[in-house]
């Protein structure tokens, strides 16, 4: 992911680069600016940075980061981790989207770095309760309805306890204080399917995979609005998408790949017969045959993709192309490893 640094001093700007070091080697992207006297304005660094990164970090005063984000601030969603850290580097506090966002486990890691104290707020970590929208970010699991974690999470820290209605099998037992719950009594969901009331806090694994077929020269924005009707018809969260799969003759396809980098959205493509091999019954297309050398390209692309998983909806016509979803096999382990959350 990006993440941004900012420093203010001479003392930061060190900081800031030992930092930048111990984070980059994870795959990040880790830029450092000097913001102040003879250095970018802080308000154009954060203007710039703050939709774009997913972590800002602050070397310098909890004042001063909460004053630069304050005109930025959208909501938990879509705000990036905001984390302050002195220039004397004795405390890293996260300041904004703590679980959302992944800053409590952004400042835990930085703490570890430089030996320093997290000093995380967030009711659920001070208590040692487990969090479900925390354990759904740090698997980059979307997530629905905000107000239903916080109130999930207020009846776990009044010691109640709250229903949980998953539609993935587990892989050992339920968090603490959390039970199996049917859909009318659920305060917490982990579904791909869209909820049949707003209440619940809601995560989405993006188990589903899509299969399309499409006209050479569709636009992505005709792609874009059919998949929008396919997942309404379907009842299918669209955040449950993880990927798009498709025929290799469409691997350079425009409008194809500028819908799946729309979404941030793998896309694959498989061949003629790699499709073909693909076991099951799906709706043929003598026309489909003679063009792309296989009588199904959305169907049997979404089950290849799927890894044979079941199907969520089957072929769909649309104006110049055809979609389908189809599941992935997922089972969820809720246990924490590491030191950050052990229980077990």
């Amino acid at each position: 992911m990006r993440i941004e640094l900012a420093c203010f001093s001479p003392r930061g700007l060190a900081l800031g680069r030992r930092l930048r070091e111990a984070l980059a080697p994870g795959g990040n992207e880790v830029g450092l600016t000097r913001c102040g006297a003879g250095g970018e304005a802080l308000a154009d660094w954060t203007r710039r940075n703050f939709a774009a990164a997913r972590a800002l970090v602050f070397i310098g005063a909890a004042g001063i980061a909460v004053r630069a984000v304050a005109p930025f601030l959208r909501s938990k969603l879509d705000d990036p981790a905001v984390l302050a850290v002195d220039d004397a580097g004795r405390f890293v506090i996260p300041l904004l989207s703590g679980h959302f966002g992944g800053a409590n486990d952004l400042a835990r890691r930085l703490a570890r770095e430089l030996g320093a104290a997290a000093a995380i707020t967030t009711a659920t970590d001070a208590n040692g309760i487990f969090a479900l929208d925390q354990w759904a970010a740090r698997r980059g699991y979307p997530v629905r309805n905000p107000a239903g974690f916080k109130n999930a999470s207020a009846r776990l820290l009044a010691g109640e306890a709250v229903g949980l209605a998953c539609a993935f099998p587990l892989a050992g037992r339920l968090p603490p204080g959390h039970l199996p719950a049917g859909e009318g009594d659920c305060h917490l969901r982990i579904a791909l399917t869209l909820p049949i009331r707003p209440e619940p806090g809601q995560v989405v694994p993006p188990a589903a995979v899509l299969g399309l077929g499409c006209r050479k020269g569709t636009p992505a924005g005709d792609i874009r609005a059919a998949f929008e009707r396919l997942c309404r018809g379907a009842g299918i969260c669209p955040e449950a998408v993880g990927g798009v799969c498709s025929l290799d003759l469409k691997r350079d396809e425009p409008g194809v790949r500028e819908f799946a980098e729309g979404l941030g959205l793998p896309f694959t493509t498989f061949t003629p017969a790699e499709l073909a091999g693909v076991e099951g019954e799906y709706a043929g297309s003598a026309f489909v045959r003679k063009v792309a050398g296989v009588d199904n390209v959305c169907e049997r692309a979404a089950a290849l993709g799927a890894g044979g998983g079941r199907p969520l909806a089957g072929k769909t016509v649309f104006p110049g192309l055809t979609l389908a979803l189809a599941e992935r096999e997922l089972r969820l382990d809720f246990r924490e490893a590491g030191e950050d959350r052990p229980w077990d």
